[in-house]
């Protein structure tokens, strides 16, 4: 007759750092990181409505340039919500200072900046 097992087979998952360690502050939560890939979503969004003239101006990553116009085209309403999702995610991988630069352009009353001067 074969014995039970002694083993806890539900084991308890590992305990979240304190508050004021470093590890819990290196880290975003999962729904902070939610929350700034929905507001990239939605800068995304706003890039759509720039004119090709303001888009060349910005001087935005190959990619992320074709993603933008490929999304002007784009009528069905799922697949320019998928394309959104598209546009936020070259986003979260632009730099912090690309980033500036384009909420800086889409901000209401601002002219777009020329781009850095290398």
């Amino acid at each position: 007759m074969p014995r039970p097992s002694t083993q806890n087979t539900n084991p308890r998952p590992p305990a979240l750092p304190a508050a004021d360690t470093p590890e819990a502050t290196l880290t975003p939560s999962k729904s902070q990181r939610k929350r700034d890939a929905h507001a990239l979503q939605a800068l995304g969004g706003q890039l759509i409505a720039l004119s090709a003239a303001q888009l060349a101006r910005l001087d935005l990553p190959e990619a992320l340039h074709e993603a933008v116009v490929a999304a002007q085209r784009i009528r069905a309403h799922g697949a320019r919500t998928r394309h959104l999702q598209y546009i936020g995610k070259l986003m979260r991988q632009l730099e912090p200072a690309m980033l500036s630069r384009i909420r800086a352009a889409v901000a209401p009353g601002r002219a777009v900046p020329p781009p850095p001067q290398p």
